[in-house]
């Protein structure tokens, strides 16, 4: 059994699988989602929702945390402290812009929200932007896996949907390299 074939026998529990993974965090699984939405098998408006929402609420909960318990996290797990001070010192640099774009900055996405929360904003301030944000993602992951699922089924036609597993294969397997390459290198020797 295929993703897409697990999207279209339980369609409408997709919706909340994408939003608690974007409440995690969650690219491949929007994108993926909008190439199922282009061949009809969920609605791109409730696609974005659901992704938006989730994103929203999950940064959210991130900034809450850093601003009730930053400094003892960090303590505690002091290896965060590079991530946090690069988010802080581009939330400096950038304020506005780097609320707005920082869910598209490899590198920092994981710790933004958690380390603006150390910062001086004010939750409504980081709210509003978050807000924002949230849907500029949303709408850019979902319609990005749309759009590539229509330039896929227009180049391959039927081969098209296992050209588009194999490619979504093939990017899970880097994120996973990597990730494992990132903890290898992090570690003391």
């Amino acid at each position: 059994m295929d993703i897409f074939e697990l999207i279209r026998d339980y369609g409408q529990f997709f919706y909340a699988i994408v939003a608690v993974w974007t409440f995690l965090e969650g690219e491949t699984v929007v994108l993926v989602a909008g190439v199922a939405a282009r061949e009809g098998m969920l609605d791109l408006g409730t696609l974005i929702a659901c992704a938006w929402g989730g994103s929203f609420l999950g940064d959210q909960l991130y900034f809450y945390v850093g601003r009730r318990y930053g400094p003892a996290l960090l303590r505690r797990w002091p290896r965060m402290q590079c991530g946090v001070d690069k988010a802080l010192s581009l939330l400096d640099r950038y304020s506005t812009g780097f609320i707005l774009t920082f869910r598209f900055v490899y590198g920092v996405r994981n710790v933004s929200s958690f380390a603006m929360g150390m910062s001086s904003i004010s939750w409504r301030r980081f709210a509003t932007l978050n807000f924002v944000a949230a849907g500029l993602w949303a709408i850019a992951f979902a319609g990005g896996g749309y759009l590539a699922g229509a330039a896929l089924q227009h180049v391959l036609g039927p081969m098209a949907e296992g050209v588009g597993l194999g490619l979504l294969l093939v990017l899970v397997l880097v994120v996973v390299t990597v990730s494992v390459a990132k903890r290898f290198r992090r570690r003391p020797a």
